[in-house]
């Protein structure tokens, strides 16, 4: 079984893309929804949170996203540090869930699959491309957030070009071009790769 990774910018589409490839029986594995599950239900992962980042980062047992965002996104460095305790336990549970799937590819949807080190352990990496000006109203609409928050979360992403340039496949998802056949042209494609 291949282990495929679907990566991209604030606002790409990954999402979307990975959602074909579920509607085409592949299992899709989403790095940020199972972090934030994991946050709140791994002892030893909030364990570390609190130790760093203190208790009030938990209310209720349940993470404060808010809180903890006010402070990781004001700070590189406790972005780097959440980043340092969240990732390996993300990295690990999606690998034990890939080992469970029967299906001839899975999929790992993560925006931040090289930054991470998590590609490393997977055998192609498929990057979804959109404009950056899409990108951003795509993001202004989805989050209600203004262009300069927009703004400030890509400029703390990994260049779009140069992330491209490490992928095996591209998808572009300028709202031109149809994703569906690309979907399925590159679906037929893995399936030769098997």
């Amino acid at each position: 079984m291949l282990k495929i990774g679907i990566t991209g910018g604030i606002g790409s589409g990954k999402s979307t893309v990975a959602k074909v490839f579920e509607v085409l029986g592949i299992p899709v594995y989403n790095a940020d929804t199972a972090a934030k599950k994991l946050m709140n239900e791994n002892a030893e992962l909030k364990e570390k949170i609190k130790q760093h980042f203190g208790n009030d980062v938990y209310k209720n047992e349940k993470l404060d996203n808010k809180y903890l965002a006010q402070i990781v996104f004001s700070s590189e460095e406790e972005l780097d540090i959440l980043n340092s305790i969240v990732h390996p336990v993300t990295i690990n549970d999606a690998n034990e869930w890939m080992q469970k799937q029967s299906t001839p590819y899975t999929i790992k949807e993560a925006a931040l699959l090289f930054e991470s080190g998590a590609a490393e352990l997977l055998d192609y990496v498929i990057g979804v491309t959109a404009p950056a000006s899409l990108r951003i109203q795509r993001v202004m609409h989805r989050d209600n957030s203004s262009r300069e928050e927009v703004m400030a979360r890509m400029n703390k992403q990994m260049d779009e070009d140069i992330k491209m340039k490490l992928c095996n496949f591209i998808i572009t998802n300028d709202e031109q071009q149809l994703l569906i056949p690309q979907v399925l042209a590159l679906h037929e494609q893995l399936l030769m790769l098997v």
